[in-house]
């Protein structure tokens, strides 16, 4: 039997998006979330029947068609047409875990019951979430205000029995998803179609997504270059809680305390050295990845109040008897913290690769590229190559998205946030983070092993002997990518 989350009115986390996500909860409105939407239809319905003034999105056109009225008889028609048009995105798809959250998140916001949604039309998106049922997506198409709309359209399609999804592993059009489900399209009244496609879904969901990542990432990156600063034979000195209680930065302290905690018992850490101090890269760990898990807390924050809040327009107030008309599907608040969040994990894979590539440097007693008979051998001499490729393109897409705008819809929507692109490329540098770390992890271990027969921590000890059962000790070269391959694998699932 599968666990039930209420959507309700608490409070949505990413811890708790993780406990739904892995433990496969059913999604189910909680009587309240109920209420609220049946209330705010009722009283939408109840506005358009009794009064004839202009309300944007539900009896006029969209964006600068705003001056256009609708009839009555054609606001259903306007929400259909709104989706189908809207539904131009491009370029890759989107991938189906984030599909998903965008369903959650979708979920979570008209929950509230400020968008004037039909309580059929949630239930059927809930219907897609727990039946695993993945619209097809778009990555390319939104400007990241106005909402999400490109994507959230194709989202939105197969609510009609139009557009396609992803069912029990195969590609289906709506139509044959509602033929095999017994279910009868959605018919959209008034401002329907503009809930659905106003709104920092997606955003949001690449945003959790990413994050989820970033706070593994971060606890992969400090066990990891533990593991490099024994390989390298390294100081603890900088390490120590004296140095950080006099630069008492949270990220800082954190990380060396984790270092110290990491490296504690290790019998590499604590016989005699002959340098005095370490390079950047080791030396410097406290300050830069405690720098960049500073950012992802920052921008953790932003996003807890960002999922759980109501992103489409109008805004529906029925105990005020208002409809407003303004700007919370706007997505600065999450394109400035995407360009920052994208910056702070680029960081922990520029500094990983610089540790690769003293290891791989003959220095401290290792031997040239970490293979015991260079010259015949290349040993680990190129995956550094291939770190420093993927280093430099996660630079290129740090580049802000968030700096950028350009006028749409007739000079009407004249400033966007360009926080979609910023999202995409998040994920990106997400991507090629888990590629460096592997090969940073290939490079620790293998160093790690000239250092017998002294070792290491017990911790550190036992997660260096979980990877060698995957990735083997380089006796002679061999097709390294396999290796690559499987030490990102490793990373992605071993438990923390």
């Amino acid at each position: 039997m599968h666990q039930i989350h209420q959507i309700s009115q608490e409070t949505l986390t990413l811890e708790s998006i993780c406990d739904i996500v892995n433990k496969q909860h059913k999604l189910q409105l909680s009587p309240e979330a109920e209420a609220l939407i049946n209330k705010c239809r009722t009283y939408l319905d109840n506005k358009i029947k009794n009064a004839d003034t202009p309300i944007y999105g539900v009896n006029t056109g969209f964006g600068s068609l705003y001056d256009k009225n609708i009839s009555k008889e054609d606001l259903n028609k306007l929400q259909e047409n709104l989706v189908k048009s809207h539904a131009c995105g491009t370029g890759d798809e989107v991938p189906k875990e984030i599909v998903k959250l965008m369903l959650l998140l979708k979920v979570q916001s008209l929950s509230f019951g400020h968008s004037g949604v039909q309580l059929a039309t949630v239930n059927r998106l809930i219907d897609f979430y727990n039946h695993d049922v993945c619209p097809v997506v778009y990555e390319m198409g939104s400007l990241g205000a106005s909402g999400d709309l490109a994507p959230l359209a194709h989202l939105s399609l197969p609510l009609l029995g139009l557009g396609e999804v992803d069912y029990n592993g195969k590609r289906i059009s709506g139509a044959e998803l509602n033929d095999i489900m017994k279910w009868e399209p959605i018919q959209f009244r008034a401002k329907e179609g503009l809930a659905l496609l106003n709104g920092t879904q997606l955003m949001g969901a690449y945003g959790v997504y990413s994050l989820i990542q970033a706070e593994r990432i971060l606890d992969l990156s400090n066990i990891i270059g533990a593991l490099s600063i024994d390989g390298f034979d390294g100081r603890i000195e900088a390490f120590s809680e004296s140095v950080h209680r006099i630069r008492p930065q949270r990220g800082q302290v954190m990380v060396a305390k984790k270092i110290r905690e990491l490296l504690e018992g290790s019998e590499i850490i604590n016989q005699p050295k002959k340098h005095v101090q370490d390079p950047y890269s080791f030396r410097c760990i406290p300050q830069v990845h405690g720098a960049s898990a500073d950012a992802i807390y920052y921008v953790k924050d932003i996003f807890h109040t960002e999922i759980n809040c109501v992103t489409d327009n109008p805004n529906v107030f029925p105990d005020e008897d208002q409809i407003i008309s303004a700007g919370n599907f706007h997505g600065q608040p999450l394109a400035l913290p995407l360009d920052f969040l994208c910056i702070a994990l680029a960081e922990l894979g520029n500094i990983s690769e610089r540790r690769t590539y003293q290891l791989i440097s003959g220095s401290r007693e290792l031997p040239n590229y970490l293979v015991a008979n260079p010259g015949i051998n290349s040993g680990l001499m190129i995956p550094q190559y291939t770190a420093a490729s993927l280093v430099s393109q996660n630079k290129q897409y740090c580049s802000p998205a968030s700096v950028d705008s350009i006028v749409s819809s007739n000079g009407q929507e004249d400033h966007v946030s360009m926080g979609a692109n910023a999202a995409t490329k998040t994920l990106r540098v997400v991507n090629n983070l888990y590629r460096i770390l592997a090969i940073e992890m290939i490079t620790a271990a293998q160093a790690l092993d000239f250092r017998k027969p002294l070792h290491t921590s017990d911790f550190l000890e036992d997660f260096h002997n979980n990877f060698r059962e995957h990735v083997p000790f380089i006796e002679d070269d061999r097709v390294l990518h396999d290796d690559i391959v499987k030490a990102e694998a490793f990373l992605k699932e071993v438990k923390l």
